[in-house]
């Protein structure tokens, strides 16, 4: 339920509470859920994709480029996460508004310092960005900056309901400031703790809490294990305090497994986003989920 907070705010501009004027189109779950804490869960806010599907690899349908062709405000992270199907939703779409440089273009990735610029553009590399890792929403103190930005973002394509944008916004911002001190309280126990990833996408959330990354069951970011590697990562973590193996819930589980019956590990599948298990229904609750599920693996090593 909203705060009495947002419900005299909305009181105090006089507005009805309710925006169905725009309809925005998320690349990802993450800020279909963030834009709905800014605009009402009545508004017209849809995901491209979902937390089982992995962002860098999916297909513009047909069902997809319609609800691009209507969309007023398209939300994406960009840094490259989009690039292998955005462009072509774009084009085909033939929606001024959401084209690059147009008001309703929205990158959320523009709007904070990203971590690990390499400036390497190679794909022979895997799924390499070169201009930062695209993955910064699992810090949530990146979400406080990116939820001001896409405030004002709002407000300049639908100026008339400024007020209410500010009030949500400000309660958000509360709320969000008010979990973040929470969160580190809760999980200040995980500092220093080893985890091997499936994926190098947990570097924004490993430097949040303080986590240490081992070994990436990738060889190469996006590309499938192998025997070979797999042998090297278990080579590599012997005599080490490993807490577990992380994944998202849109990742394989297959070479998680093969380490957890070789080791002894604890496979530890996090939500990654909005929607990635039951629970995680929302920002707040896919923080809450994480730290939980991070917990109840700590101190994990040999256990079965």
């Amino acid at each position: 339920m909203k705060s009495i907070y947002l419900m005299v705010c909305l009181l105090l501009v006089g507005v009805s509470g309710q925006l169905q004027a725009l309809s925005i189109l998320a690349c990802e779950p993450e800020w279909k859920a963030l834009a709905l804490e800014l605009v009402g869960e009545d508004s017209s806010v849809y995901s491209a994709t979902t937390a089982f599907q992995d962002p860098h690899h999916i297909q513009a349908r047909p069902s997809l480029l319609s609800r691009a062709r209507r969309a007023d405000l398209l939300i994406c992270t960009g840094a490259e996460l989009e690039a292998g199907w955005l462009p072509l939703l774009m084009r085909k779409s033939a929606n001024k508004r959401i084209q690059v440089g147009a008001k309703g273009h929205f990158l959320a990735a523009q709007h904070v310092e990203l971590q690990d610029v390499s400036g390497a553009f190679d794909r022979q590399n895997g799924d390499v960005h070169g201009g930062g890792d695209p993955h910064f929403f699992l810090d949530p103190n990146y979400i406080v900056v990116i939820a001001k930005a896409l405030m004002e973002r709002l407000i300049l394509l639908d100026p008339v309901n400024e007020g209410e944008y500010i009030a949500r916004h400000n309660e958000f911002s509360i709320r969000l400031s008010s979990a973040i001190k929470r969160w580190e309280v809760e999980g200040a126990s995980l500092k220093g703790a080893s985890f091997v990833v499936h994926h190098n996408n947990w570097q924004y959330l490993t430097r949040w809490l303080g986590i240490k990354t081992l070994a990436t069951l990738e060889p190469k970011p996006g590309l499938p294990s192998t025997s070979r590697h797999l042998s090297k990562v278990l080579q590599s973590i012997k005599g080490e305090a490993v807490w577990g193996v992380l994944l998202g819930s849109y990742q394989d589980d297959k070479a998680a497994s093969w380490l957890r019956d070789k080791a002894g590990l604890r496979v530890v599948k996090l939500p990654y986003t909005v929607g990635g298990n039951a629970k995680a229904n929302d920002l707040f609750a896919l923080f809450d989920q994480t730290i939980a599920l991070l917990k109840g693996y700590s101190g994990a090593k040999n256990a079965r």
